[in-house]
């Protein structure tokens, strides 16, 4: 069977290492994205809103997948229009395809908002029971994550389509302009301590800083999506899916300073708000990309530290068990500080190890 996939959200962290790997398998893969310049050559090119069903219908006219994997997401002032918007999403790119039919599979990218609840109660009220399962009901709360689901679960019904949902911890990868981007935060946060002699300070708080953790390499993601999508024991299931190994920051913190040459400077016992340290430091970033030749200029455009501070500042334990997927076959792991230098190598020399 010739595999074609449609990447919805190819130029985001989880959608560029998703779409490489599939490339990389030998599959045709189609990239849609709202600004498809950045896509590689080997990834086609389909430029559309996905909130928009006129641009998606044009765009889409020729596209026939027999996979779609929906890796983007779009933020509004309230989960109400989260819902609204992200699941309208879906439903837009599904009723844009020239023939649903002939779709074999569509597998959806979520997280752990599942578990923790959406930003606006998010690890709010009793904290969750950890590790995290699959198992585990829905929250009784508005969650976009949600309302992504059952619009895929209904698509599938009716087109007669498998499914599967994946539930990544934060991801640590390459994207630049991403809205979810610690790596790539915690780098920039870095350089500026060294160029300018600040404390590299830990920012969250006393839970995640003591307390066991885990996140996903997006290549980690990569490959549990690329396997479920192609194995009879990943159909129409939801995953679990972390690196395999769990750390505490007081642990990696300073392994992360080091890979900078700081010192990791001494934890406060408190959170402080990353987001707030960043605050101004606009032409400061400049300056130095300017100094060293970096690529990119603009700090906004590399760092996401309110996303940083929600997912450090977390009051609760956050680990996540991947007991399903491993038992029905998928075997990958990925050591989390090589998620960090990976990514680190790759934004001071351009190289990364797929």
């Amino acid at each position: 069977m010739s595999h074609k996939a449609l990447v919805v959200g190819a130029s985001g962290i989880v959608g560029q290492n998703l779409a490489n790997r599939l490339v990389a398998e030998g599959w045709s893969v189609y990239g849609l994205a709202r600004r498809v310049g950045s896509l590689p050559a080997t990834v086609m090119p389909v430029a559309a809103d996905a909130l928009d069903p006129a641009s998606l219908r044009a765009a889409l006219a020729g596209v026939m997948p027999t996979h779609v994997f929906f890796t983007t997401w779009t933020r509004r002032a309230t989960e109400a229009e989260n819902c609204v918007a992200n699941s309208a999403m879906i439903r837009n790119v599904l009723a844009a395809l020239p023939r649903p039919q002939a779709l074999v599979h569509a597998s959806l990218v979520t997280g752990l908002k599942h578990y923790l609840g959406p930003f606006e109660a998010y690890a709010q009220g009793a904290p969750p029971q950890t590790p995290f399962r699959e198992s585990m009901p829905r929250l009784d709360v508005e969650n976009f994550y949600y309302a992504q689901e059952d619009v895929l679960f209904e698509a599938a019904e009716r087109h007669g389509f498998a499914w599967t949902v994946h539930r990544p911890h934060t991801v640590i990868g390459h994207a630049i302009g991403n809205l979810m981007n610690m790596g790539t935060t915690l780098a920039v946060y870095a350089t500026l301590c060294r160029e300018a002699g600040l404390p590299f300070v830990f920012p969250g708080s006393p839970a995640q800083w003591q307390g066991l953790t885990d996140v996903t390499d997006a290549r980690q993601l990569a490959s549990q999506i690329l396997w479920a999508a192609t194995s009879p024991a990943g159909r129409n299931r939801a995953f679990n899916v972390v690196n395999g190994d769990v750390f505490r920051w007081n642990w990696l913190w300073p392994e992360l300073a080091a890979w900078f040459g700081i010192e990791a400077a001494p934890y406060p016992g408190h959170a402080t708000s990353l987001e707030q340290m960043l605050a101004g430091r606009e032409t400061q970033w400049a300056t130095i990309a300017d100094r060293h030749g970096l690529r990119e200029p603009a700090l906004g455009r590399l760092a996401s530290p309110w996303h940083t501070d929600a997912d450090l500042g977390r009051p609760v334990e956050c680990v996540t068990d991947m007991s399903l997927s491993r038992r029905l076959g998928f075997t990958g792991y990925q050591y989390t500080p090589d998620s960090f230098f990976d990514l680190f190598e790759r934004l001071r020399t351009g190289r990364y190890i797929p």
